[in-house]
């Protein structure tokens, strides 16, 4: 980015690269759970599981590149190394060592509802202060809102059809 555009980031451009940065390892790791999920995910409604994660992991993708680029701009650095991703997160990567799509379900929400505290204290940290910063984090909690739900009408789905037909989890 040029000079000017670093001038205007209205905080200490070294601390918004720290935080884009864990946020940035954040979206890496999310997107390996919900991928490696759709590869050991076990159980009932497992196709539609499947279809939810991997739509979730190709968005969390795409916010690593939000992230990334915004980092760029910056004039920082992106993690290089996936080694530092487990240092940095701010969510912990929980590996899916239970494939059975309740198991699968709790811990992707349990990591979108730290993603929606990440973006959502961002947020709060560059509204006065970076607008082009905030409204990547706008758009970023906008689909971990979405995703939270998505996977939580899923997890209320499961519970119904164990209700219902008395299966056994």
């Amino acid at each position: 980015m040029g000079s000017r555009g670093i001038e205007i980031v209205g905080m200490d451009v070294n601390e918004l690269l720290t935080l884009l940065n864990k946020a940035l390892a954040d979206e890496w790791l999310a997107h390996y759970q919900y991928w490696i999920g759709t590869k050991v995910v076990a159980g009932p409604m497992k196709d539609a599981v499947i279809a939810e994660l991997l739509q979730h992991a190709t968005e969390e993708m795409q916010h690593a590149e939000l992230v990334s680029d915004r980092i760029v701009q910056l004039g920082g650095t992106p993690i290089l190394t996936p080694a530092d991703w487990f240092t940095l997160t701010n969510c912990e990567y929980e590996p899916p060592t239970d494939p059975f799509v309740q198991a699968v379900l709790e811990q992707n929400i349990r990591g979108e509802q730290c993603a929606i505290s990440v973006y959502n204290d961002l947020m709060k940290k560059t509204r006065d202060t970076d607008q082009i910063t905030y409204n990547i984090a706008l758009q970023i909690i906008e689909q971990e809102i979405e995703h939270e739900q998505d996977l939580q009408d899923l997890l209320e789905d499961l519970n119904l059809m164990v209700q219902h037909y008395g299966l056994k989890k």
